[in-house]
């Protein structure tokens, strides 16, 4: 099988990679004063460094800042939603890489947290991560706001966990078709942190229920759209381009898109939600700038090579 990456358009490249990555420095400064003024016991500050500030695409905080943006706010009003995802992001991939579940030894290139510590420090260092997401909500916005956006992303971290369960302690109805059953795992265990992140950006700026909707119609699309670039990934790039390990899904059988259709039809699949992403934006009003970061990271998404 050819190692080559599935692809729609050109990958984005120097200006222009760089525009889409901007809030991230903003994001990483905000974390990073968060953590360290906050007390904690000096090991398990540094295990939480260590997952927090490893190498990563910050997709997610992206997606919050720019949502708020392309319904009129500022950035600096979704800073805060932008770091509390990053955390659970980050806790999830920690607990996902744990012998009890998918038991991974390498995770962005380097060794998985209870590879570069132990068990009990990853474990709890992933538990710190959720709590202090939901800390820092409450610490840097508004009581009535903090209130808003700590349950849309209780709603997205549960949602998250609702996927892990299906993806691997599968427990649906016999008649539940193979593909349905996919899009249920993918819709949850990785679309509902996208979904949540767009949502709290839009909140965070003072989104209509109009807007809101069409932003949650453009989250459901790249987060099923990231899955099953995801999918493709997984058996056309090699464990070192990737930096985590390859056909672990397969090897595991698990159900993915690839395995389910096929690598054109689930290249036609990838085509088909980005699509319906731009559609979304459209109904978003406004200047067409404002909506400009999002359709660009829309295409990132279904080029990207890792």
């Amino acid at each position: 099988m050819s190692k080559t990456a599935a692809k729609t358009s050109s990958q984005p490249k120097g200006d222009d990679k760089a525009s889409l990555t901007e809030p991230v420095v903003a994001v990483e400064a905000f974390m990073t004063d968060f953590l360290d003024r906050r007390p904690l016991p000096s090991n398990l500050r540094e295990a939480i460094r260590y997952s927090l500030f490893g190498p990563g695409k910050r997709m997610r905080p992206i997606l919050v800042i720019r949502s708020a943006e392309a319904v009129g706010g500022q950035a600096s009003t979704a800073l805060a939603p932008a770091a509390a995802i990053e955390m659970i992001h980050c806790f999830s991939l920690v607990h996902d890489d744990l012998p009890a579940m998918d038991d991974d030894d390498l995770r962005r290139g380097r060794p998985t947290l209870h590879k570069a510590t132990n068990e009990a420090m990853a474990i709890l260092a992933g538990d710190a991560m959720l709590g202090l997401a939901f800390e820092l909500l409450f610490a840097k916005l508004p009581p009535a706001l903090a209130a808003t956006i700590a349950h849309e992303l209780a709603i997205g971290n549960n949602d998250m966990i609702a996927g892990q369960v299906h993806d691997t302690l599968p427990d649906f109805d016999v008649a539940v078709p193979p593909i349905e059953r996919l899009r249920t795992i993918h819709k949850n265990k990785t679309g509902a942190l996208i979904r949540a992140s767009c949502r709290m950006g839009a909140i965070c700026a003072g989104a209509t229920p109009g807007q809101l909707e069409a932003i949650t119609t453009y989250a459901d699309a790249i987060g099923l759209m990231f899955q099953v670039v995801d999918d493709l990934l997984d058996v056309t790039q090699t464990t070192e381009h990737l930096g985590k390990a390859t056909n672990k899904d397969a090897d595991k059988g698990k159900l993915t898109y690839p395995g389910l259709l096929g690598i054109e039809a689930s290249k036609g699949e990838v085509t088909r939600l980005q699509r319906e992403s731009h559609a979304a934006l459209d109904k978003l009003g406004g200047p067409a700038e404002r909506t400009r970061p999002l359709r660009e990271l829309c295409d990132y998404m279904a080029v990207r090579s890792k």
